[in-house]
């Protein structure tokens, strides 16, 4: 039998504006993951997307939303305002937590970075973070302080990116992981590389919500 799930388009309103979203809720799922896109991108990134209709699959509930308006995307220095993304990432965190029990983030790039600086806060409760092809050096600031379990995981080939997260992992004091893919470069553009970044980040959403079995 196929497991209803709810599929619904979302106005959120933060800090003055209006930010669209989707959110899917498969029927009796108990948790939420919310996406946090990098730049350049928007709720409509297809490789998000793509991991997104995996952890529905799993039962898990996601949300796929926009950080920045369509007048804001242009403005490089909003897109790499990495206290501005937490800001809103936080808002909207705030807006649809009371629809499950329990929240993590998924974060790609530089949404990778604000997932980390906003569970930094003391009274966040994000039950635990995955990162693809992150930035988690843009937020060293307060890396330290996040608690939630934390996979980073990186192409083999996106050699820049891969050394910015090991100095990042050197960082963190909650229980991590860092992960490398074989053969990927950053948008893990080549066969088969996406499907593994979607089965661990299931995995690792899995293991580590309430109830779970963790593995770190």
């Amino acid at each position: 039998m196929t497991t209803p799930t709810e599929h619904r388009e979302i106005d959120l309103r933060v800090g003055g504006v209006d930010l669209g979203g989707m959110l899917t809720q498969p029927a009796g799922s108990d948790g939420l993951v919310i996406f946090v896109h990098g730049s350049g991108s928007s709720r409509f990134s297809p490789r998000n997307r793509y991991v997104a209709e995996e952890l529905t699959a799993a039962g898990l509930g996601t949300l796929l939303f926009d950080l920045l308006t369509a007048g804001e995307e242009g403005d490089r220095r909003l897109v790499f305002d990495i206290e501005l993304l937490a800001d809103r990432l936080a808002k909207v965190t705030a807006q649809v937590g009371d629809k499950a029990n329990w929240v993590a983030y998924f974060g790609a790039s530089t949404g990778a970075a604000a997932a980390l600086w906003t569970a930094a806060d003391p009274d966040a409760d994000i039950v635990s973070i995955v990162s693809r092809g992150g930035r988690p050096d843009l937020a060293i600031p307060r890396i330290d302080r996040v608690r939630a379990p934390t996979l980073l995981l990186v192409g083999g080939h996106d050699w820049t990116v891969l050394e910015l997260n090991r100095q990042a992992a050197e960082r963190m004091r909650c229980p991590h992981q860092l992960t490398v893919v074989p053969g990927a470069t950053h948008l893990f553009e080549q066969p088969g590389t996406l499907e593994v970044v979607a089965h661990e980040a299931r995995d690792w959403f899995l293991a580590h919500r309430p109830g779970g079995t963790e593995t770190t």
